[in-house]
């Protein structure tokens, strides 16, 4: 007896895309009982506001971080990036490290373009000297900067130098210890298909590294507002006589608040109990290593880049801001 051929089902995938639009229907559609459980609560008020405020200040930027990064992949051989760096590496950690004054992005879009670069040839070094230099030394960053300290102009200056000197030193770190196989995570082989158009090749990429960072994003701002609420306003008032401590105390403040470097400044600016110095290493250690910012660079690189690469940021950041905000900015408050 033969069998009778069953049609094939045809199998519906749910990928990232379909989650976020499930939960975002969901959010509206439950809108009103949402803002009632929240607003019930006072902690969790708080802590929606403040994953409100780091979400909405981080998204534009990461919108633009994914269209460079997607331009890079569609419309960038890595024939003309090697054009455009030095063959030494150690010099093209440095062109790459002053490069990230042209990008108006914090690290939400760094994440996605240093990850593009890698993919197209860039050496690793460079791109990570651009990954924590372009958050950090932008001309949206330094304006913020120069409007948050009004009559402190040597605090731009020690924050562009702070900030440089730190992606100079972790770019040339990976030159000289870095190794490739700490990279786990891979980007998707479909951002290499040279059988479709530039504009498909575009679009595919942004909106895999939209929806990649994206979901890191949400992780990282809903850690930094349950870590934001349970640091008490007391612990400031205690440091301002005790540098070596509010050094410290601020550059994990730095970590575990994760905020956006265009908003940084004008947090740093109100803490204005606190010398300069330790604001200063707030706002170096901020862009270069963050709660957020690990979750993001644990998805496009993998965990264990994180693992290595984040601990030796933040003595670098830290010992960078100190000595040149000790040399610039002297014992001015």
């Amino acid at each position: 007896m033969l069998e009778t051929e069953r049609p094939e089902r045809s199998r519906v995938s749910i990928n990232s895309m379909h989650v976020f639009a499930f939960l975002l229907v969901s959010a509206i559609v439950f809108r009103e009982q949402i803002v009632g459980a929240v607003g019930a609560i006072p902690e969790l008020q708080a802590g929606a506001t403040i994953f409100l405020g780091v979400f909405v200040q981080a998204t534009p930027f990461l919108v633009l971080g994914v269209l460079v990064s997607g331009g890079i992949a569609a419309f960038v051989s890595p024939a003309m990036l090697k054009r455009l760096l030095p063959n030494n590496e150690k010099a093209a950690v440095g062109v790459s490290g002053l490069a990230g004054m042209a990008l108006p992005g914090c690290e939400c879009g760094a994440v996605p373009v240093s990850r593009r670069l890698m993919d197209q040839g860039v050496p690793t070094s460079a791109a990570l000297a651009f990954l924590l230099s372009a958050p950090a030394i932008n001309p949206v960053v330094l304006v913020s900067t120069a409007v948050a300290f009004p009559g402190e102009p040597r605090m731009v200056l020690a924050r562009f130098l702070g900030s440089l000197a730190t992606a100079l030193i972790m770019g040339w770190l990976w030159a000289r210890i870095g190794k490739t196989e700490w990279i786990t995570a891979r980007v998707s082989a479909r951002h290499q298909d040279t059988g479709r158009s530039k504009w498909e090749l575009f679009s595919e990429a942004a909106r895999h590294d939209l929806m990649q960072a994206g979901a890191f994003l949400v992780f990282g701002a809903g850690l930094a507002a349950v870590l934001h609420i349970i640091v008490p306003d007391w612990v400031l008032e205690h440091l301002a006589g005790q540098m070596l401590l509010a050094i410290g105390v601020m550059a994990i403040l730095a970590v575990v608040l994760a905020l956006c470097s265009e908003a940084d400044a004008f947090v740093a600016a109100s803490m204005s109990m606190l010398p300069l110095l330790p604001r200063l290493v707030f706002l170096v250690v901020g862009p270069a290593v963050d709660v957020k910012l690990m979750a993001m660079q644990a998805g496009s690189f993998g965990r264990g880049f994180v693992l290595r690469f984040a601990p030796v940021t933040f003595v670098v950041a830290v010992v960078c801001a100190s000595i040149i905000g000790y040399v610039v900015l002297g014992g001015a408050r």
